[in-house]
C-alpha cells in the first residue's frame, strides 16, 4: 500500500488513535502499516511512544490522550462507539497505571451528576468535551464511568446491509421534554428520527404533537435535509403511516403515500409486533434518547432543534459506526449520489375525506357544490382538496373521476357533460312531494327547477324542509308573495317566513274578514236602526 493516504483513510487513523487504538489495532482494521499509521499520529498532534523500536511483528504502543487544542481544532474527527452496536475490539484497551488518578477525576461531580440523569459514557463524554474543555479520549471516560455504575456484557444482534440510497427507516420515539409557548408549561415532545440503511446517516427532527400531515411532511422535511430520497421507506404500523395494516397487501393512509409518490418513493410497513426489521431507525432513536436528549429540559421546540441539530453533526455524523467500522460522514457521502432526485416543487398539501352525492350530482366541501357524472347519486366517494382545487375519486379504484377548482362558499361547479338531460326519477318525486304540501309551494318549486335545473335541487329541498319547520300555511303564503313579485327564490321565501312568523287568518277559517269589513259593517247596521240602543 502506498504512504499517500485517502482522507477517509486520515480521519479513521485519527480517530481510532485518539479511541486508544494500538498501532497493530489500526493495521489490522485499515489495512495502513504501523510505521504510516504512527508517523500520520504523529503529525495530528497524537504522541506514538513505544517499548522499543519498531518491529515487523509482536510491536505494542500505547497513544497518550489528545491535547485540548487538538480536540478544539479538529472537532470533526472526534469519533464515538454507535449506540446501534458495540464496538468488538480485538484487545482491550490498555488501563491506566493503578497509582494514576484519572484524568475524570476533577469533573466527578458533573459525572455522578449526569449519571443520576440516565446519560450514558459518550453523552458524557461529549459534554466533557464541549462544556469544559476535556483533552482525555472517549475510553478513559468509559472506565471511569464503568467504575461509578459497573458494567455490563452487549446482547448480539443481526445485521442487514443495504446498497446506498436504497433504504430509509422511520419511525417516532419519545422526545425530550420543551416548554410550550401557548401554556407556559413543560410538554413531553416526540422524536422523529429517519435513517439511511447503508450509512446510517439520520435526520431527527422534534414535533410536539401528530397527525397525518405532520406525519408526512416530517418524510418531506428529512428528504430535503439529505438531498433527496431513497427508494423503500421501512416503517411501523402506525395510524399516521397505515390505516390497516396487512403483511401482504397494507392499506397506507392517502396523504402518506401520495407524498411519498411525490418524491418517487414507496413504503413498505413492517410486520406487526416485528421490530427489528427496522432496527437501524430503533438504534437511532434510543442512541439520540440516551446520549444528547438523556435528562435535558428546553425553553422551546427551536432552541431544542437547534441543540439537536448540533450533535447529530458535532459527534453523530463523525462518529465510527461500530457495525460498518467507518466514518457516518464519510459513508453518507458515498450515498448521497444515488439517492433519487428531489422534485422541482415541494408536495401540495390537501384534506380528504369521504361524501355522498346528493340529488343534484353534487358533493359539498366547505359550503361549495361540485359536480360528478351521471349514475354517482346516493353513492360514496372520495375528496382531496386543497387550496385551488378539489378532486374526487372513486372509493374503490381511486381513479380520478371529476378535478374542480375551489369556489365560494355558496356556488356551483358542475361541467356541461355532467348536467341531466331529463329530469330524473328522483327529482321528479321531490317536485310532487312540494306540489302536494301547497298549491304555491308546488309552483315556486317547479318555477326554481325550471330556471337552475339541477342546481336548484337543494334549494327545492329548502323551500319544503320550511313547510315542516315553520307550517304549511306560513310557508304557502311567503311563496304566493315570492310568486306575485317575480321573485323564485328559497332565500326570499325563507327571509319572509322569519320575518312575518303569525300565521295568515285568511287560510285558518274562511269566516274571517279584516277589521274594516266589521266596522263598516257596524256602521250600516247602526244606520238602518238608529233608534236601537247598545
Amino acid at each position: 500500500m502506498s504512504n499517500v493516504l485517502s482522507e477517509e483513510q486520515k480521519q479513521q487513523i485519527i480517530a481510532r488513535g485518539r479511541l486508544g487504538w494500538s498501532l497493530r489495532r489500526i493495521e489490522r482494521h485499515t489495512g495502513v502499516r504501523r510505521e504510516t499509521a504512527g508517523a500520520y499520529l504523529k503529525a495530528a498532534g497524537i504522541p506514538v511512544r513505544g517499548r522499543g523500536r519498531w518491529r515487523r511483528q509482536g510491536a505494542s504502543t500505547l497513544i497518550t490522550e489528545p491535547p485540548t487544542n487538538l480536540i478544539a481544532a479538529k472537532p470533526a474527527n472526534e469519533v464515538t462507539p454507535d449506540s446501534g452496536g458495540p464496538i468488538l475490539l480485538d484487545q482491550p484497551p490498555v488501563a491506566p497505571s493503578p497509582i494514576t488518578a484519572s484524568v475524570c477525576e476533577p469533573y466527578r461531580e458533573s459525572i455522578e451528576l449526569w449519571l443520576s440523569r440516565g446519560r450514558n459514557a459518550t453523552a458524557i463524554w461529549q459534554d466533557l468535551v464541549d462544556q469544559h474543555g476535556y483533552s482525555g479520549g472517549y475510553q478513559t471516560v468509559k472506565r471511569f464511568v464503568r467504575k461509578l455504575r459497573g458494567a455490563h456484557s452487549p446482547q448480539a444482534v443481526g445485521i442487514i446491509l443495504k446498497s446506498p440510497g436504497e433504504e430509509a427507516q422511520g419511525g417516532y420515539g419519545t422526545g425530550p421534554m420543551v416548554r410550550d409557548e401557548k401554556s407556559g408549561k413543560y410538554r413531553r415532545t416526540r422524536l422523529f428520527v429517519l435513517t439511511l440503511g447503508y450509512s446510517r446517516k439520520s435526520v431527527r427532527l422534534l414535533v410536539f404533537r401528530s397527525s397525518s400531515q405532520v406525519w408526512a411532511e416530517l418524510h418531506e422535511k428529512a428528504f430535503r435535509r439529505l438531498g433527496g430520497p431513497p427508494r423503500v421507506v421501512v416503517l411501523d404500523n402506525l395510524r399516521e403511516g397505515v390505516l390497516a395494516p396487512d403483511i401482504y397487501d397494507p392499506t397506507l393512509n392517502p396523504l402518506y403515500r401520495d407524498v411519498l409518490s411525490h418524491y418517487g418513493a414507496v413504503a413498505m410497513p413492517c410486520r406487526v409486533r416485528d421490530p427489528d426489521r427496522k432496527g437501524k431507525v430503533e438504534s437511532g432513536v434510543g442512541h439520540a434518547q440516551k446520549t444528547p436528549l438523556k435528562g435535558q429540559r428546553f425553553e422551546s421546540l427551536e432552541e431544542a432543534q437547534a441543540y439537536l441539530d448540533h450533535w447529530e453533526q458535532r459527534w453523530a455524523d463523525t462518529r465510527i459506526h461500530g457495525t460498518t467500522q467507518r466514518q457516518v460522514a464519510a459513508m453518507f457521502v458515498e450515498e448521497k449520489s444515488f439517492l433519487q432526485p428531489l422534485p422541482i416543487e415541494p408536495f401540495r398539501y390537501y384534506q380528504y375525506g369521504e361524501r355522498v352525492v346528493h340529488l343534484d350530482g353534487c358533493v359539498e366541501v366547505e359550503r361549495a357544490y361540485y359536480g360528478l357524472p351521471p349514475g354517482w347519486i346516493g353513492r360514496a366517494v372520495k375528496v382531496q382538496w386543497d387550496a385551488l382545487h378539489v378532486r374526487i375519486l372513486d372509493p374503490h379504484s381511486h381513479q380520478l373521476l371529476r378535478e374542480h377548482l375551489r369556489q365560494f362558499p355558496g356556488n356551483y361547479r358542475i361541467n356541461d357533460e355532467d348536467r341531466s338531460k331529463k329530469t330524473p326519477l328522483s327529482t321528479v318525486h321531490l317536485l310532487s312531494r312540494a306540489a302536494k304540501a301547497g298549491t304555491h309551494i308546488g309552483l315556486l318549486c317547479e318555477a326554481i327547477y325550471r330556471n337552475e335545473a339541477d342546481l336548484g335541487i337543494r334549494r327545492i329541498l329548502g323551500v319544503v324542509a320550511l313547510a315542516k319547520k315553520h307550517g304549511v300555511a306560513a310557508v304557502e303564503d311567503a311563496c304566493a308573495a315570492a310568486l306575485d313579485l317575480g321573485v323564485e327564490s328559497y332565500r326570499f321565501v325563507r327571509r319572509y317566513v322569519e320575518r312575518h312568523p303569525q300565521l295568515s287568518l285568511r287560510h285558518v277559517d274562511p269566516l274571517i274578514r279584516e277589521l274594516t269589513e266589521y266596522r263598516d259593517l257596524i256602521n250600516l247596521k247602526t244606520k238602518e236602526n238608529p233608534n236601537e240602543s247598545d
